[in-house]
């Protein structure tokens, strides 16, 4: 038996670079992006099939939940779209070294923010 072999390995003490963590964020946008447009083309149908299957939709987007999750979806696509950007940018050879690469994952961050609070504005109606 190899007795160097992690008994417990506390998954606590790893501390992720930044932009280890919009990569992981992008991929997990990615995600959100492709489950949640079962439910939005879902309404889309339910929506376009008559006046009653209209009423259902408009209806039901008027509830917190929907709201709560429609946001959550455009959430993600701004942060897909934000970090897509940036991984096209870096296709181009540009912010690959270390430094502009946290400089990018820093502004991958924070325009993403700005966009998803003006997406809760849009959609709350704050």
């Amino acid at each position: 038996m190899n007795s160097k072999r992690p008994v417990n390995l506390d998954l606590g003490k790893f501390h992720f670079p930044l932009p280890a963590i919009t990569s992981i964020l992008h991929r997990i946008s990615g995600v959100i992006i492709f489950v949640g447009l079962a439910f939005l083309l879902y309404g889309l149908d339910l929506s376009l099939s008559g006046e009653d299957g209209f009423n259902q939709v408009s209806a039901l987007l008027d509830s917190f939940l929907a709201k709560l999750i429609v946001w959550g979806i455009l959430s993600a696509l701004l942060y897909h779209l934000v970090a897509g950007i940036k991984h096209l940018i870096m296709d181009m050879g540009y912010g690959e070294e270390l430094e502009s690469g946290r400089l990018a994952a820093k502004a991958t961050v924070v325009v993403s923010v700005i966009l998803i609070v003006l997406a809760g504005v849009w959609i709350w109606g704050l």
